[in-house]
């Protein structure tokens, strides 16, 4: 699956199942066919208008009929789309769109009354374009801009840039990954082949990027009645209902998603029976979830955790029975074996940039340090930022280069990856350095847990580990501290964590909402300790 243009793949699926339906939004629904029709209307719209190949254009639209006509059409005009999560917050919004420079901006009304309000891009958009009804704005509407594209010639664009995909600064201040349309069409093929997704059937997804790749591999997307920027908060009685109402063989969803839909389901005895796959990432999914959503699915169908991030989408993956068959231990998650296609490392942690790679950065065996991979789903750089850049990639031979990936981890004898947490929220204390994920794994273990999130307060090197911990219902907290420190006690890396703090409910990151916001939790323990 090799392309230009990543529009390219539409126009392959419009030839080849044309009457098939590729979007069904609410009561609306669209053919491949008349979607890559819409495409190149608004393609030769776009370009009559203005929007040259390389000029960065802001997309805030959210998912539905004309957020794919739109996507697909800017990326068949030549744009390169800024991708920004809406629910980042209002400032680091306009940091982000400051940063990015669209010199057009694409929205809702409410993003355009925002645009408006708070100054988002206003020394750089000349163009503005209002996906539904204009209001006390200039600029254009998508329907001015279809019959600015009737009778006009399709743009036939090749360039090398798509996209800026604005990292969730879940972690840190957020950034823009740059991505070519060679990235895009890499990361199609790869899910493709791993998944054997075969055009012809539906799929219900619940984040807008794997909703465009569905389409793009001839999927059939549901899109569901929700605020994409809350997937905890989307209603399981609506999506259980979609899935069946469709005969879904495929569900997308964060882990914190998958855990308001599994725990429905649990209570009121739900199934899926024509789910083939369930597919989440964005954080680990606890053993506790995995095993409530399973009693959902048909016997057979597994539960998939592809490991990645914004800057390099997949590096691995794991399903539910290669979980449920490894060792029990508490060194981390297994994330699972490399993804084909792409290779992966582990090199001694060091907070500093590294210019050149070298095979003496590597760890030892079975030693955790930091998670680097290299292949043709990673991005070479951030846009505007050379010192993340620089922070992030590793020079190779021959143009080749490394992301590091900003997560400990370490490899089995296997050669699977496991997960220890993010390198900047390792626990260093006088005497060792604690990483998050082996910590809690151990204090996850008692079902009177939620989930817990280790941080360390005050300066790193003589930090105090702090174990913060969100319960399942009330629960008598002087009883259960002791019960956790007994816990700690019996693992040699945890016998030293003597503070359990009780939070109501952690914060977690935007995009999945399933991150614990360790930062913002450290700040918090400090104040109670």
């Amino acid at each position: 699956m090799t392309t230009e243009n990543i529009a390219g793949l539409i126009s392959g699926l419009a030839q080849k199942q044309p009457e098939r339906t590729a979007v069904i939004d609410g009561g609306r629904t669209i053919t491949f066919a008349a979607l890559q029709a819409d495409i190149d209307r608004l393609a030769a719209g776009f370009a009559r208008r203005g929007i040259k190949p390389g000029m960065h254009v802001a997309l805030l639209a959210t998912p539905s009929i004309e957020f794919v006509s739109l996507t697909f059409a800017l990326f068949k005009a030549g744009a390169v789309l800024v991708l920004v999560d809406p629910g980042i917050g209002l400032g680091p919004m306009k940091k982000c769109l400051g940063q990015a420079k669209p010199e057009a901006f694409v929205g809702i009304p409410k993003a355009h009354a925002a645009r408006l309000l708070l100054g988002w891009a206003k020394e750089t958009a000349r163009i503005h374009v209002t996906v539904g009804r204009r209001w006390f704005w200039d600029g254009l509407t998508l329907e001015d801009v279809r019959r600015a594209g009737d009778g006009a010639p399709v743009p036939q664009t090749a360039p090398q840039r798509a996209a800026i995909l604005f990292t969730s600064g879940s972690t840190g201040i957020p950034k823009g990954a740059v991505y070519t349309h060679a990235m895009f069409s890499a990361q199609a093929k790869m899910l493709r082949d791993y998944f054997d997704i075969q055009p012809g059937f539906n799929s219900v997804p619940t984040f807008p990027l794997f909703a465009l790749f569905d389409v793009a591999l001839g999927l059939t997307i549901v899109i569901p009645k929700m605020d994409f920027t809350k997937p905890a908060k989307a209603d399981p009685a609506m999506l259980t209902g979609l899935i069946n109402k469709y005969s879904a063989v495929q569900l997308f969803g964060s882990p914190a998603l998958i855990d308001t839909l599994s725990r429905y389901g649990e209570k009121n005895n739900i199934k899926l029976p024509s789910l083939r796959r369930v597919i989440s990432c964005g954080a680990p999914v606890s053993q506790k979830i995995i095993n409530r959503i399973l009693k959902m699915l048909a016997p057979g169908t597994l539960l998939h955790t592809p490991y990645g991030a914004t800057e390099a989408l997949p590096v691995a993956c794991i399903n539910s029975d290669e979980l449920a068959a490894l060792p029990k231990q508490h060194k981390g998650t297994c994330v699972g074996k490399t993804w084909p296609g792409m290779e992966t490392f582990i090199i001694k942690i060091t907070d500093s940039p590294i210019e050149k790679w070298s095979d003496d950065l590597l760890a030892k065996d079975g030693d955790i340090g930091e998670i680097t991979v290299k292949g043709p789903v990673a991005s070479r750089e951030y846009f505007a930022i050379p010192q993340s850049t620089a922070h992030a990639k590793i020079s190779g031979e021959n143009g080749a280069f490394y992301h590091r990936m900003g997560d400990a981890g370490w490899k089995d004898g296997e050669g699977r990856l496991w997960f220890c947490g993010r390198k900047n929220q390792r626990v260093i204390t006088d005497k060792e350095t604690l990483f998050t994920i082996p910590c809690e794994s151990v204090f996850n273990a008692c079902p009177k847990v939620r989930r817990c999130a280790l941080v360390g307060v005050g300066e790193k090197g003589r930090q105090t580990p702090v174990l913060c911990v969100e319960t399942e219902g009330p629960q008598d907290e002087t009883a259960l501290r002791a019960e956790l420190l007994a816990l700690g006690a019996e693992q040699s890396h945890t016998k030293d964590i003597k503070t359990v703090l009780f939070h109501p409910g952690f914060p977690v990151d935007i995009r999945h909402n399933a991150k614990i916001s360790r930062e913002k939790l450290a700040s918090w323990a400090e104040g109670k300790i």
